[in-house]
C-alpha cells in the first residue's frame, strides 16, 4: 500500500535509507495495446532524489552509501515503501536493497 502525501512535502531519509523516484511503468504495448494496472510490471528503476546519513558501524563512525543523489538504480522488486507526493510516484528503501546502478 502506497503512502500519499502533499507536493510540498520534503523527505530527508534516516539511516541508510534512500528516496528513489521510480520510472513509471508502460501502460502500453509497442503495438499500442494498453495494459490494465493489474497485469503491469512493478517498477524496478528509479532515480535517487535523497540519502540518509548511513548507517553506524559498531565504532560508531558512519558509513556512506556507496551510491548518490542523481544515480538511476535498479532495485529490488519487492523492497521499501511506496509513497506517492504531488503527482510522482516514490519508493524509500535500504541501501542494501539496491541492486544495481544503471548506466
Amino acid at each position: 500500500m502506497a503512502i500519499s502525501l502533499n507536493s510540498s512535502t520534503v523527505i530527508q531519509p534516516f539511516g541508510d535509507l534512500i528516496f528513489i523516484k521510480m520510472v513509471v511503468p508502460k501502460d502500453k504495448t509497442d503495438n499500442g495495446i494498453f495494459l490494465p494496472a493489474s497485469v503491469q510490471e512493478k517498477p524496478q528503476v528509479g532515480e535517487i532524489t535523497a540519502i540518509g546519513p548511513g548507517k553506524f558501524r559498531k565504532n560508531g563512525s558512519r558509513q556512506q552509501a556507496d551510491v548518490k543523489v542523481g544515480d538511476k538504480v535498479l532495485y529490488s522488486m519487492y523492497g521499501g515503501t511506496e509513497i506517492h507526493l504531488g503527482n510522482e510516484d516514490y519508493i524509500l528503501i535500504a541501501e542494501k536493497d539496491v541492486l544495481a546502478i544503471v548506466g
